[in-house]
């Protein structure tokens, strides 16, 4: 299996699976969009499928309402990364969330056969909010 990161990688899922049972999915359970690792640097484009076009007006003067909406199906950030081999972090240096950047998003990474990759994390650990979210990708759509 080829364990090299290097590349880009279409997602193929993304859950997020509380403690206490429920499983949501974020974007729904279609969405597109890719992770692309370069030598230093990491792009990640996240979009629920299809996305709700405007209808009161373009990027810049459609209704408040309809941006925010907007905001809400999509997911991007960037930056550099290291990768030891079993957990990737992320510096995120510019991203669509605000407190996001300048923070780090740390990893665990799981090979899957036919050439997937699945990256896991913990959120909110402590809480009644506590889960795992899990993305899966893979290299060819």
């Amino acid at each position: 299996m080829d364990k090299n990161i290097k590349g880009r990688w279409y997602v193929q899922s993304w859950t997020q699976e509380y403690d206490d049972g429920r499983v949501v999915y974020p974007f729904g359970e279609k969405l597109e969009g890719f992770i692309e690792y370069g030598d230093e640097t990491m792009i990640v484009l996240i979009t629920k499928s299809p996305r709700t076009p405007f209808t009161t007006g373009g990027q810049w003067d459609a209704a408040d309402a309809e941006k925010a909406a907007a905001y809400n199906e999509f997911l991007s950030y960037a930056g550099t990364y290291t990768f030891d081999g079993e957990h990737i972090t992320h510096n995120v240096e510019l991203c669509i969330f605000p407190n996001w950047q300048g923070g780090k998003q740390r990893r665990k990474v799981v090979w899957g056969g036919d050439g997937e990759l699945m990256l896991i994390a913990r959120i909110e650990e402590g809480t009644s909010e506590a889960r795992t979210a899990r993305l899966t990708w893979r290299r060819n759509k």
